[in-house]
């Protein structure tokens, strides 16, 4: 007997069986109610559900805190001993009016809050779609038979991960994407040189501390790295290394099946025939990444992609120029801005309360469409990036986890602020906050300050 058809025999007998016990209790149930079955009604439908989204438009017609208002709400937290020495500036997004401000115009330094300039400079300046490309080159096979050259394009973003593993970075372009092409080009390689000349000027800003190659925060700046020059890619802690072009050259050696104890500098550009080629994620996902995790590495490749695109040296000096010059001509006041990175992680950078305000003003404003990813570029509060541990806690009717986007700023007593709040009455304020010169629970207290914006109302 066919198993198959044994089994669908049965179930046309169950399913009969089962048809025929459904139509007797329905007849008992008839016959011992008295129902009618031929006229039987269905039940009325329930009414269609209706949608009560979670996010809403703000009001065009919310009242706006007035100075006095804001001021005494402001007055217990500002007065905080752990925030030090704190300027500030809050504004209403929509009319661009200064509500508040307590020294604004005084640079401090800002920590990590100057990827607000930078990422407001790129979106200025570049495609959202803009990509990186990393390429492979032969050299000269008349000198320099079988030696291909890796040629960076200002990418940190390559990832040495094998095929089908994460890389610290989404849409991270692969060595392994450029060895496979390589191979298929049918050029027999000998050797791996390295071609770092993109970028000019020294590759340590003046005011980083040496420490923090270790500690994870930097590597220094070339213009071909893998994954930002993390020693272990995968891990949130890893030390950088000093020498992460190399790294890349010693990845795409060992991909290729060269000694990696070989790699080099190329000493001239390469003039040969492209073998190989890579690019990396949008600007739009490289910004974001780069604002969620504060990364300064990110930070700084972007600010030279700024400076390459406006002509100028692709360097420190090149990109903050390029970087503050696009936000001029924006019409944000650049008065007291002294930068020698694009990061923030220079103790020598200083910024006012002022510039962080108007940059994530012209973003929320209606003037300056292009700048608007800006603002879902920023961390929400209690939700994401480098603020999903912080603002929680408390009552959650008044807490501000949800309502406030920002970025965030952190170096040895220095914490800052520089985002937007929507007002317990509607309104979307822009703020920022900066603090030096901080006691130990300086965090706590400058978040406790942006933390009032949400709540106070400061109609009076």
């Amino acid at each position: 007997m066919n198993p198959a058809r044994w089994r669908r025999s049965t179930h046309a007998l169950v399913a009969a069986a089962v048809i025929a016990l459904v139509a007797a209790v329905v007849a008992v149930v008839a016959v011992a109610t008295g129902a009618d079955t031929s006229s039987a009604q269905l039940p009325a439908p329930h009414p269609p559900a209706t949608a009560k989204p979670a996010v809403v438009p703000v009001s065009d017609t919310a009242g706006t805190p007035t100075s006095a208002g804001l001021t005494a709400a402001l007055a217990a937290p500002v007065a905080d001993p752990n925030l030090g020495n704190i300027t500030g500036r809050i504004t209403d997004a929509d009319t661009g009016k200064q509500l508040w401000e307590q020294r604004s115009g005084v640079p401090m330094q800002p920590a990590s809050t100057n990827k607000v300039l930078t990422t407001g400079a790129a979106l200025l300046t570049l495609p959202r779609d803009e990509r990186v490309t990393t390429t492979v080159v032969a050299a000269d096979q008349t000198r320099q038979p079988g030696v291909v050259v890796l040629v960076g394009g200002g990418d940190p973003t390559l990832s040495a991960a094998p095929p089908g593993q994460d890389t610290w970075y989404r849409g991270a372009a692969r060595i392994s994407d450029l060895a496979d092409q390589v191979r298929k080009s049918g050029f027999a390689v000998t050797a791996v040189q390295v071609d770092g000349s993109l970028f000019s000027g020294p590759d340590f800003a003046p005011g980083w501390d040496p420490a923090d190659i270790d500690g994870g925060d930097i590597a220094p700046l070339q213009s071909v790295m893998i994954d930002a020059g993390r020693t272990q890619p995968t891990t949130v802690d890893s030390r950088r290394s000093t020498t992460p072009a190399l790294d890349a050259g010693r990845a795409l050696a060992t991909a290729l099946g060269v000694d990696p104890a070989t790699v080099t500098f190329a000493t001239t550009a390469p003039t040969g025939q492209q073998l190989a080629s890579v690019q990396s994620a949008p600007l739009i996902e490289r910004l974001r990444q780069m604002m969620s995790a504060s990364d300064n590495v990110m930070a700084e490749s972007i600010g030279r992609e700024v400076a390459k695109a406006t002509g100028r040296p692709v360097s420190f000096a090149g990109a903050v120029d390029a970087v503050t010059s696009a936000l001029r001509s924006a019409g944000v006041d650049m008065t007291g801005a002294t930068l020698v990175d694009s990061s923030g992680l220079s103790v020598l950078d200083r910024l006012t309360a002022t510039t962080l305000d108007e940059v994530i003003g012209a973003a929320a404003g209606p003037d300056h469409p292009q700048l608007r990813p800006l603002v879902d570029l920023l961390p929400i509060a209690g939700g994401s990036g480098t603020l999903s541990d912080r603002f929680l806690g408390g009552d959650p009717a008044t807490s501000s986890a949800g309502w406030l986007r920002a970025k965030t700023g952190s170096l040895t007593g220095t914490n800052s602020l520089a985002g937007i709040v929507t007002d317990a009455g509607g309104r979307v304020l822009t703020f920022a906050f900066i603090s030096n010169d901080a006691g130990p629970m300086g965090r706590v207290a400058i978040d406790a300050l942006a933390g009032t914006l949400r709540t106070c109302g400061c109609g009076a």
